[in-house]
């Protein structure tokens, strides 16, 4: 009973650090974590569990003293005025310059977070996770022009995702 015991749990540790991306997602390369670092606001999102009803929710992206990024999510939940706050880390799944990392914020359990396309000057960037599920919209700036809007859900619905599902989140 207790190999297992022993077994299952190693089991489940393992299938918690594997993280997987969709088959036509592909993470844009020549990634600078650097120039990523720093303060985005999400422009449009499919809703998810953890942000169900959230508005004025930003992302912050720091760098750790082992190399990791730690990410500080915040948002304002509906019928509420102040800000909840989600602390993870992130870590790179090939290497440093594709734009493939893993992030947790309940460890050892880990998700995808794909950047799939990346403006030149790091001013916007097109995130996917796991799945078909999970898709965002950042930039560094609370609003966007509608012609970047137009290529997002373009770009999105393209590789298949339910853009008629998108939440255009207030800042």
């Amino acid at each position: 009973m207790k190999k297992l015991l022993i077994t299952c749990l190693a089991t489940m540790l393992l299938l918690a650090s594997c993280v997987t991306k969709p088959a036509n997602i592909d993470p844009v390369q020549n990634f600078q974590a650097n120039n990523y670092l720093g303060k985005w606001y999400e422009i449009a999102r499919l809703d998810n569990r953890f942000e169900k009803g959230m508005s004025h929710v930003t992302a912050g992206y720091s760098l750790n003293a082992d190399g990791s990024i730690k990410v500080l999510n915040s948002g304002i939940k509906a019928n509420e005025t102040s800000r909840s706050y989600a602390e993870g880390v992130a870590k790179f799944v090939e290497n440093p310059s594709t734009g493939f990392l893993e992030v947790s914020f309940f460890r050892p359990f880990y998700g995808a977070y794909i950047v799939f396309k990346l403006d030149d000057d790091y001013k916007y960037a097109f995130v996917a996770g796991n799945d078909k599920d999970y898709l965002w919209f950042l930039a560094r700036t609370p609003t966007v022009s509608q012609e970047q809007k137009d290529d997002f859900v373009s770009e999105a619905k393209s590789l298949g995702f339910e853009t008629d599902k998108l939440v255009w989140v207030e800042q």
